[in-house]
C-alpha cells in the first residue's frame, strides 16, 4: 500500500498578526515550531523506520521550517516545490485581512467559480492555483515510493487531495477539502485495485 500524507504547515506569524499569507513569506511562530515537532513525531509512529520515504514541500519559510524538521527526525531531504505554494493573493499580500476582505470579490453562487476574478490585482484565480498544484502532483503521483510526505498549505490541500483521486479540476467549482494548520490528511493507494482512498482528513490528534 502507497501512503501519502499530506501536512498543512504549523502556525505561522502571519496567522497571528492578522495579515493576508499567500506568498508572504512568515516564518513560523514559537507554537507553530513545537506544533512541527510534534507533527515529525507522529510521523514517525506511522512510518516504519528504513521504509521508502520521500518529503516534498513548498519553498516558502513557514513551510520549509515545518519540512526541515521533519526531515531531520524521519532522516530525508526535503524537496522543495514553488509550486506547492499557497495560492497568490498578489497586492494583498503581507497587508491586514481586513484590506482583502474590503476589496475581494466573492465568487458567484451559480456561473463560473474557478476563473472568477476576485478583484484583487496579481492575484491567481482558483483555475490558475489548481493547474498549478496539479502540476506539481504529476511526478509524486508517479513515483512507486511507498511512503511520501507533503508539506504544504490549507488552500492546497484542496488540490493535492483531489489530484491525488483524479479528479479533473473543473469538478471542484464548489468542492473544497479543508484542513487546518498543523493537521495530517492520510491518502492510501492500494497494491491491487490501486483504488485511492481519503482516509482521514485534517487530523489534529496529535498537536493536543
Amino acid at each position: 500500500m502507497r501512503t501519502l500524507h499530506v501536512i498543512a504547515h504549523p502556525e505561522s506569524a502571519h496567522h497571528v498578526d492578522g495579515l493576508v499569507g499567500g506568498w508572504y513569506d512568515s516564518p513560523l511562530t514559537t507554537a507553530g515550531s513545537a506544533a512541527a515537532v510534534a507533527i515529525a513525531e507522529a510521523l514517525r509512529a506511522r512510518i516504519p523506520e528504513g521504509a521508502g520515504l520521500e518529503l516534498f514541500s513548498s519553498d516558502l519559510r513557514r513551510a520549509q521550517e515545518a519540512a526541515a524538521v521533519i526531515g531531520e527526525r524521519l532522516q530525508v531531504i526535503p524537496i522543495l516545490d514553488r509550486r506547492l505554494r499557497e495560492k497568490s493573493y498578489g497586492e494583498a499580500e503581507g497587508k491586514p485581512q481586513d484590506w482583502l476582505t474590503r476589496r475581494f470579490v466573492t465568487p458567484p453562487a451559480v456561473g463560473e467559480r474557478l476563473r472568477h476574478d476576485e478583484g484583487i490585482a496579481g492575484a491567481e484565480s482558483m483555475a490558475e492555483f489548481g493547474q498549478r498544484v496539479y502540476a506539481a502532483m504529476d511526478p509524486i503521483l508517479r513515483s512507486d515510493c511507498p511512503h511520501q510526505i507533503i508539506v504544504t498549505h490549507g488552500g492546497a490541500i484542496t488540490f493535492v487531495v483531489a489530484a491525488w483521486l483524479a479528479l479533473p479540476l473543473d469538478a471542484l467549482g464548489y468542492a473544497r477539502f479543508r484542513a487546518g494548520p498543523g493537521s495530517i490528511t492520510e491518502l492510501h493507494e492500494d497494491d491491487y485495485f490501486h483504488n485511492r482512498q481519503l482516509v482521514r482528513l485534517g487530523e489534529t490528534d496529535h498537536l493536543r
